[in-house]
């Protein structure tokens, strides 16, 4: 293999594909095991050319991508993997250090220590706070109930509503732990009053729910866990970004009171997956749930690792690609992204609101809109379904109050006013 030659024309595909990834069926168009039927059912047994891989990625596997990094990708959440991050990738895998302990790449956790500060202080958070980067907002969830678990031996409540993530019922289910579920409001947020608390080891409050994007009151959660003893796990996976705007933290209030909190860089800051930041007030109850250094891992180094503070002993180079994200977007450079987001999703917003035959199905924060057309469910399953079908764009949906309500999520940093446009024309001529 040629570094170089190959490199470069890895690097012009990646160039062509950001150019033309608007022109691609959002959502793929296979049907479940066509990729698979397509490839070998036996290894290699010589060397084949990188340029084979490439060819391979164009002609096989191409047709089974849905395509997160469109402008016109309105589903989930959307995600931008920025060219900063883009190209960080690729220095992080041909560094390919492993984080077990300190020494095994001080620049690895020191580079991380500096970028998850940077972070707090962008998201308006007290200064000195502990932040690690995982890959998932489940794993940080997973970690934070953990440390909750212990600081309260015998209790074994894991306290939320019905509008917060499945990554709650995985991590109890996981560490043994029972969910009880808090009702929400008819803004779908959690109602502190009716918070049952007895038994509990954490609760967990959204800023951005998964269906809504709604809002817990956090600070008055905070009031409820502190008389009670009880861990405050905040999760503001997807809107946790939007605090590098002032204007958007209304929505934190609170927020510096809890004991831990979840950001996924890797959603509204632009910067590639696997790159979630997990941020606490309470580091040392981290430590005491996870810490385990064998024999073969003791040092003289007089400083602790990052693998003391959660499940995994190795962990890549993610703070790399964030810092080469904040710094080539700046605060200024994110805040007029995210600002954007929102003013499109407002825009979208109002389109639905002025339709005849439409409606907003829960108050808009941040960049996500909640509607649907009048009629039964039945008709609005079909319809997106016809949506997603075209490729123009692609959307999700969900169920609230027990009707299916659709989606459109802005969030890629590619997306314009033109794609946002050509959305509501697609979906309301599939309506039609």
């Amino acid at each position: 293999m040629n570094l170089a030659e190959d490199g470069r024309a890895a690097l012009d595909w990646v160039v062509d594909y950001l150019d033309r990834v608007e022109d691609f069926p959002v959502l793929s168009q296979v049907q479940p095991g066509e990729i698979r039927d397509r490839l070998p059912t036996e290894p290699p047994a010589d060397a084949e050319p990188f340029r084979n891989v490439l060819r391979d990625l164009d002609d096989v596997l191409m047709p089974g991508i849905t395509h997160w990094q469109s402008p016109n990708y309105f589903a989930y959440f959307s995600i931008t993997g920025s060219e900063p991050g883009i190209l960080a990738e690729l220095l992080i895998a041909a560094l390919n250090n492993v984080g077990i302990l300190w020494r095994a790449s001080p620049a690895l956790q020191e580079l991380e220590e500096v970028t998850l500060d940077w972070l707090s202080q962008l998201l308006g958070l007290p200064r000195g706070w502990h932040g690690q980067l995982e890959e998932a907002a489940s794993v940080s969830t997973l970690i934070a109930l953990a440390a909750a678990r212990d600081v309260k031996p015998g209790a074994r409540v894991v306290v939320c509503s019905e509008q917060t993530h499945s990554a709650a019922d995985k991590a109890c289910k996981l560490l043994g732990l029972e969910v009880r579920r808090t009702p929400s409001d008819d803004e779908f947020r959690l109602v502190p009053d009716a918070l049952d608390l007895d038994g509990a080891c954490a609760v967990v409050a959204t800023v951005g729910t998964t269906s809504t994007a709604s809002v817990d009151p956090v600070a008055a959660i905070a009031d409820a866990c502190e008389r009670a003893a009880v861990w405050l796990h905040v999760d503001a996976a997807y809107a946790g970004s939007a605090m590098v705007c002032p204007e958007f933290r209304w929505a934190f209030d609170g927020v510096e009171r809890a004991d831990s909190l979840v950001v996924n860089t890797h959603k509204w800051m632009f910067t590639p997956m696997g790159c979630s930041a997990l941020l606490t007030r309470r580091p040392e109850d981290l430590r005491r749930a996870f810490s385990l250094v064998p024999e073969f891992l003791r040092t003289p180094d007089e400083v602790v690792s990052f693998s003391e503070y959660g499940p995994v002993l190795g962990r890549a180079f993610r703070a790399l690609k964030l810092w080469a994200v904040l710094r080539c977007f700046g605060r200024s450079g994110l805040q007029a992204r995210v600002r954007e987001a929102v003013r499109l999703a407002e825009l979208f917003e109002g389109w639905v609101d002025a339709e005849p035959g439409w409606e907003v199905c829960a108050p808009r924060h941040f960049s996500l809109v909640c509607f649907r057309r009048l009629g039964s469910d039945e008709d609005n399953e079909r319809l997106l379904q016809r949506i997603n079908a075209g490729g123009e764009i692609f959307m999700s949906h969900t169920r609230l109050n027990g009707r299916f309500v659709l989606r459109l999520a802005v969030g890629n940093a590619r997306t314009e006013e033109r794609h946002v446009r050509r959305a509501w024309d697609v979906i309301r001529s599939s309506a039609e």
